[in-house]
């Protein structure tokens, strides 16, 4: 049974956070001291001048296959891992230091894009998406063959 996770909320979720990614990933490029290997540097990556400019492209790769519906859950796990370790790198720092309400405050885009991973892990791509179209295609073709 279809429902309406299947159609626009799915595509907005979709939305919301492979933009999000995507517009990082090239800022890592842009802005390579503030927000690339500079800010790697400085919150204690190892490798920085690797490290980022991975992040960047793994940012950029999987925030388009988000925004397309393609490959979607498997976009999500690397995003995942990403969110994950920013958050352990810059906010549990910041809650350790300057308190549960500075932390929460700087939060609350990662919290956002790690619950909007989740909810594209458990549903996947929806209706409009490429994963959608891949699927439907495919289900057809085994029809066809199975109809001959």
């Amino acid at each position: 049974m279809k429902t309406s996770w299947d159609t626009a909320p799915v595509f907005l979720v979709r939305l919301m956070v492979g933009s999000v990614f995507l517009a990082e990933g090239i800022q890592k490029f842009l802005f390579q001291d503030a927000l690339g290997v500079g800010r790697f540097i400085k919150i204690g990556i190892p490798a920085p001048e690797i490290m980022a400019p991975f992040v960047g492209v793994v940012e950029i790769l999987c925030g388009a296959l988000l925004l397309f519906g393609l490959f979607t859950r498997l976009a999500v796990v690397p995003l995942t891992i990403n969110i994950l370790v920013a958050i352990a790198t810059t906010k549990i720092p910041m809650l350790l230091h300057e308190g549960f309400w500075k932390m929460a405050h700087e939060a609350r885009v990662d919290w956002s894009m790690l619950l909007g991973l989740i909810c594209l892990f458990l549903v996947g791509g929806g209706r409009w998406s490429l994963d959608e179209q891949r699927r439907t295609r495919a289900q057809n073709s085994a029809e066809s063959v199975k109809a001959s």
